[in-house]
């Protein structure tokens, strides 16, 4: 794509960013509602719209090259990525679910499943990689250092004794001598049979020889022909992947210019960076005196016309005011005077009004209370019910910053003529611009100075009140040095490692096992499909599972989205801890690293396993979390892993593992978990496959959100093994019925599909493939020996997230609704017995008359 192409994408994503923010703006005016079906599909509507516009944002300021034009899309791109994890927050706290399910809003929004996928900005790990080449080679230098190496996967050796040597080394002799001696008898074999033909043979008719020939030619020919259509038939029906080995040439040249894009987005930044140091020089150089005189000359002409508005010469505002930037913001000097008089007057009228409003006050304020008293309770009831009946979207922090980059859009963007500017390169007038508003806000502040001084001077010719003046700001600046000491008051945590820096903190927290570098994996390889029953399980009042491609959501909207931005972290909704559950194999442990590489993040390793005999007693636990949260926040953005979550809250610590001491961080954490502020980039990420065996309450005060990860379903399940069966380099042909091996492999997780393929599918088998094409029966042997997830494990999860907090609010809201649905129903039955009574002592009446 060319950048008008780009161009056009961002004019239409901008387009459609307006229209939003017109049908948004009023439901955030709304009356509270209390239809909560229709409130959710207003925020779905919304969430979807601005997952739409968000994906084309990001996908402009990837490929966009013009300096100028990428600071306005990443404004309005962080804008919305904020909005969304908004809408999300509201719809948790409307549904009382983590999980949402879109079917009907999809389907008239003309979107697909895989447009609910949330995109990861490339940004957040190419504009920093040159930070993390160096990480990534101080970590690799430190481990060598401490003679740590790399973890090679080894081939198991099992000991032998010498009479199984020899008798394995005797079995593979005698094979192959026995292939030798079969190869020679079968070249014997077949130069016998040619000396017979040869001997035999007799001129054959040619007629008779070419129709031998066609035959067998014609044969071979429709044979190859009718298998190739029914390739093609399986690969159209999707019943087996088309096999693209290599890129077509289109798609090659698409990934060069993407590269070569990159590159000239950083010439054209760093072009830019030079240019806003030059022009502001020669705006200081050029312009600078002409804009202190025009200054100078504004301010004296306030000071003549306050003069003759007042009598008297204006107080000159200070520097936290805004200096002299605060008179005329937006207004001439005859209006400042307007004002001033103005203000006078209205001071004169309130004196007068107060005078008269004291007598008539003292009267109706005792029948006020009176009132007020008998009012209050029954006011109270009704604005509580009120408020509890009906739903408000709360106040964004984020809609803003998108109306300010729309607006930016539509002014300076939208309309301007880009044809001579091809290269896109930095425009150089909006720059001189810009650099004249600083050039001017630098010089006010040296005016401001002068100002000030030659105002004394004219006081002091003119006006001789000047003790009552002095005194008044005398009492100003006191009052601003008490409010300083009421909020110097705060105490300051203690640095325990004041004296040492963060590299040494950091080689040791490395040498010690406790930073590990995280595994090269991305969130699209966690593999999963979107979960097409939800909406008619929730409507038949059925709580479905959740699907893997829900969790893969939620991961990109509470972590790496957080993580990747400094200004949604900052001002959306603050999740300091995440808690991943499930059975074992099911990805806990690679969406964790996932979401270090996602965003370029450090992995702490806080496990229990890690703890074990490190750092003993209480002072050196506290000095260890001291520092690991020290060169978290140092090195954000950072992950803080702790494995086995559930053994730091034990309800009973078993007597084997009593020596490890898992329970040491149950009470540290929660206080370093109050630390993390809002600009902190760091997370908790806790994983456990046993939550049912932890303390439930204060499991759940440290970690807020909780993910049940679920085994895979039957779609899930197919997509597994077709990409994880492609990705170990089987030949998908017609023979592999991987439809049966999705259904026979219900209940069993990741983990198992995975290391059943890894078994099978081994060197010498892969060999094999052309002569013995892959069977889905091979597969069977090596899952038969793994145990799956039975029914009863998947219900003691489900059972144990309906005793978390939100999984009870979800209870309640069913329990309500069925008690809604109840008290209908029951009206409109007694109504009707109500009715059928009245009609049957009607009939007995007339009878006995």
């Amino acid at each position: 794509m060319s950048q008008s192409s780009y161009g056009r994408m961002w004019d239409a994503a901008q387009g459609a960013l307006e229209y939003l923010l017109e049908d948004e703006y009023p439901t955030m005016q709304l009356h509270p509602q209390k239809d909560r079906m229709q409130v959710f599909q207003t925020l779905a509507t919304f969430y979807l719209r601005y997952l739409k516009i968000f994906r084309a944002l990001e996908e402009v300021y990837d490929q966009l090259v013009h300096p100028q034009k990428r600071r306005v899309v990443h404004q309005v791109l962080e804008g919305v990525m904020g909005r969304l994890l908004e809408l999300k927050n509201e719809m948790v706290e409307l549904e009382y679910s983590e999980f949402h399910y879109f079917d009907d809003i999809l389907q008239d929004l003309k979107m697909t499943p895989e447009d609910l996928e949330v995109p990861i900005p490339h940004y957040f790990v190419r504009e920093k990689m040159r930070a993390l080449k160096e990480r990534e080679k101080m970590l690799a230098h430190i481990l060598a250092k401490g003679g740590h190496h790399e973890d090679k996967p080894q081939v198991p050796v099992q000991s032998m004794s010498i009479e199984r040597a020899m008798w394995l080394l005797q079995v593979s002799e005698r094979a192959r001598q026995g292939r030798l001696r079969a190869h020679f008898m079968k070249t014997i074999r077949q130069e016998e049979q040619r000396r017979l033909q040869s001997s035999s043979s007799s001129i054959l008719d040619p007629d008779w020889a070419a129709t031998c020939i066609q035959k067998v030619w014609r044969g071979y020919r429709d044979r190859r022909r009718v298998k190739k259509e029914c390739l093609e038939e399986m690969i159209f029906l999707g019943m087996i992947p088309a096999q693209q080995p290599t890129p077509s040439p289109a798609q090659l040249h698409a990934q060069q210019l993407k590269s070569r894009r990159h590159g000239m987005q950083e010439e054209h930044e760093a072009e830019y960076q030079r240019a806003l140091a030059n022009i502001k020089e020669s705006v200081q150089c050029v312009d600078g005196p002409d804009i202190k005189e025009s200054l100078q000359e504004q301010i004296r002409q306030w000071f003549i016309e306050c003069r003759d508005a007042t009598g008297k010469f204006p107080d000159f505002p200070c520097p936290e005011d805004g200096g002299s930037a605060s008179i005329f913001a937006q207004k001439t000097p005859e209006q400042v005077a307007a004002e001033f008089a103005a203000k006078e007057e209205e001071g004169e009228k309130k004196k007068k009004s107060k005078e008269d409003k004291d007598k008539k006050g003292k009267d109706r304020k005792k029948k006020k209370k009176e009132k007020k008293g008998k009012m209050k309770g029954k006011k109270g009831k009704e604005d509580t019910e009120e408020e509890e009946k009906g739903w408000k979207m709360t106040p964004s922090n984020f809609l803003p910053t998108v109306v300010e980059g729309a607006k930016l859009y539509k002014e300076v963007w939208h309309y301007r003529d880009e044809k001579h500017n091809f290269l896109q390169s930095f425009d150089a007038q909006l720059v001189r611009e810009e650099k004249r508003l600083e050039v001017e806000e630098e010089l006010r502040v040296q005016v401001d100075e002068l100002m000030r001084q030659e105002l004394k001077n004219l006081k002091l010719v003119v006006d001789r009140d000047k003790g009552k003046k002095k005194k008044k700001v005398k009492k100003s600046s006191k009052k601003k040095k008490k409010k300083g000491r009421k909020t110097g008051k705060k105490k300051k945590e203690k640095d325990l490692t004041a004296d040492r820096t963060i590299e040494s903190l950091y080689e040791e927290l490395v040498l010690e096992g406790f930073i590990i570098r995280p595994m090269n994996v991305k969130l699209s390889d966690y593999i999963g499909e979107y979960s097409y029953l939800g909406t008619t399980l929730r409507q038949a009042d059925i709580e479905p599972m959740p699907s893997l491609s829900d969790v893969r959501q939620l991961i990109a909207l509470y972590g790496i989205l957080p993580l990747g931005s400094q200004c949604v972290h900052e001002r959306g909704p603050l999740i300091r801890a995440v808690l991943l559950t499930g059975p074992a194999g099911v990805g806990k442990k690679m969406l964790v690293h996932a979401l270090c590489n996602e965003t370029g993040a450090n992995l702490f390793d806080l496990s229990s396993s890690t703890l074990a005999g490190k750092y003993p007693g209480k002072s050196g636990l506290q000095s260890l979390l001291h520092m690991v949260f020290k060169v978290a926040r140092q090195l954000q953005p950072s992950v803080i892993w702790i494995g086995d979550a559930e053994k730091t809250f034990y309800k009973k610590v078993p007597k084997l593992e009593k020596e490890m001491e898992p329970k040491r961080l149950k009470k540290n954490l929660p206080k370093f978990l109050k630390s993390i502020k809002p600009e902190d980039r760091v997370l908790v990420v806790g994983t456990t496959r046993r939550p049912f065996d932890a303390d439930i309450k204060p499991l759940c005060k440290v970690y807020k959100k909780i993910i049940l990860i679920p085994r895979p379903d039957y779609a899930s399940r197919f997509t597994l093994w077709k990409e994880l069966l492609h990705a170990g380099g089987a030949q998908l042909g017609p023979k592999l019925d991987l439809s049966s091996l999705a259904k026979v492999t219900d209940g069993y997780t990741q983990g198992h599909i995975l290391q059943a393929i890894q078994t099978v599918l081994n060197s010498h088998r892969l060999n094999q493939q052309t002569k013995r094409p892959l069977t889905a029966v091979e597969f069977i042997p090596p899952l038969a020996r793994l145990d799956p997830v039975y029914k009863e494990e998947e219900e003691a999860f489900k059972t144990w997230y309906s005793r978390t907090p939100l999984g009870k609010k979800r209870a309640r809201a069913a329990r309500a609704s069925e008690e809604e649905a109840d008290l209908k129903k029951g009206k409109t039955k007694g109504g009707k017995l109500q009715t059928k009574r009245k009609e049957g002592k009607n009939k007995k009446r007339k009878k006995k008359k």
